[in-house]
């Protein structure tokens, strides 16, 4: 079975996010495929016309800097990359398995590309949950407009001089502050 050779969680970990692009790394799939880096460099090298700028792409040095310092990774993983790794996006691994020819190769690329799609799938499942919040966001907004417009307006009313009922000290004494008479 096809999900015994390599896991969807070990494939989904080796996906990068590098040029605003999902790619795999060259050492990664090699390591899927069970060849060297190397051989895999070399096999595509060999077919490079395969392999346009949107199917495989080399990291300049600042992107491998940035893609170390992102995962912390550790000597053993930095050993061997003397040379930019090269990145791999979904169309060029699905090329790989062209050039490599190994059941293995078939088989796990097979695996990869199902992980691909569902990365994709999940992608396309969060922007519509994504929509529909924007979308409820925007009702709640106009609802709530009416309910700080209305505590507004109550406020501004609550803020406004009142009128007193009754007699002021001065209404009730004379002009000159004498007590009036009060004829009853």
């Amino acid at each position: 079975m096809m999900s015994d050779i390599v896991s969807v969680e070990t494939i989904a970990g080796k996906i990068y996010l590098i040029r605003g692009t999902k790619v795999m790394l060259d050492r990664d799939l090699a390591e899927l495929y069970g060849v060297e880096t190397k051989a895999l460099k070399q096999a595509v090298r060999r077919n490079i016309k395969r392999f346009p700028h949107d199917f495989m792409f080399e990291l300049t040095k600042e992107e491998l800097k940035n893609w170390r310092s992102q995962f912390v990774t550790s000597n053993s993983i930095k050993m061997g990359l003397r040379h930019s790794p090269m990145a791999f996006t979904e169309q060029g691994v699905a090329m790989l398995s062209s050039v490599l020819k190994s059941d293995r190769a078939v088989e796990v690329n097979i695996q990869i590309i199902r992980v691909f799609v569902k990365l994709r799938q999940l992608f396309l499942d969060n922007e519509e949950l994504r929509k529909e919040l924007e979308e409820l966001k925007q009702i709640t907004d106009e609802r709530f407009q009416i309910v700080f417009e209305t505590l507004d307006q109550l406020i501004n009313i609550e803020n406004k001089p009142k009128k007193k009922i009754g007699f002021t000290a001065k209404e009730k004494r004379g002009s000159y502050g004498k007590p009036k008479k009060i004829k009853l």
